[in-house]
């Protein structure tokens, strides 16, 4: 069984920009979430980057930087009595949390942009065969993946892209 709302994961997302307008209009209001875990290595380890995006948010929004490791542990702990979004920047995050025991049922891929050896995907998303066969692992392991941007937008399931 995956990790998802009875957990209090209101919202599991990969998107190379974390916190931006988009995320904290559309996915905010939509989700009500009072907490934004971000799971990064490097930003979980950068001081200023996160003081940057403790201010890019609501205060009355908690947010919660984990290094993958660190991440895996709290998440099957779950979040009673709290609606958490999980922002990643890459599917290697996530493909790394399954190594570890963590599926999520549900993964809205939001942003990822060109870069290295990534090529248009499905409209303005990019993704490299690397990571395509990580969405195909992760979606073996059990969870469904769609890009839907924002919350108003329909979901369109990738299983059939890759």
């Amino acid at each position: 069984m995956g990790i998802g709302e009875k957990d209090g994961i209101v919202l599991t997302r990969i998107d190379d920009r974390l916190i931006h307008g988009q995320v904290m209009t559309s996915w905010l209001n939509y989700t009500s979430a009072n907490k934004i875990m971000i799971i990064d290595d490097g930003v979980a380890k950068d001081k200023f980057m996160k003081s940057v995006l403790k201010t890019c948010i609501p205060a009355n929004i908690k947010l919660a930087t984990f290094t993958v490791e660190k991440a895996a542990a709290r998440l099957q702990k779950g979040f009673a009595g709290d609606r958490c979004i999980v922002l990643v920047k890459y599917p290697e995050t996530l493909h790394k949390l399954m190594k570890l025991g963590v599926i999520f049922d549900e993964i809205d891929i939001g942003g990822m942009g060109v870069s290295g050896t990534r090529t248009k995907f499905f409209r303005n998303i990019s993704a490299s065969e690397e990571e395509k066969q990580m969405f195909r692992e992760l979606i073996e392991a059990g969870s469904k993946c769609y890009v839907r941007i924002i919350a108003e937008d329909n979901e369109t399931d990738i299983s059939g892209m890759l």
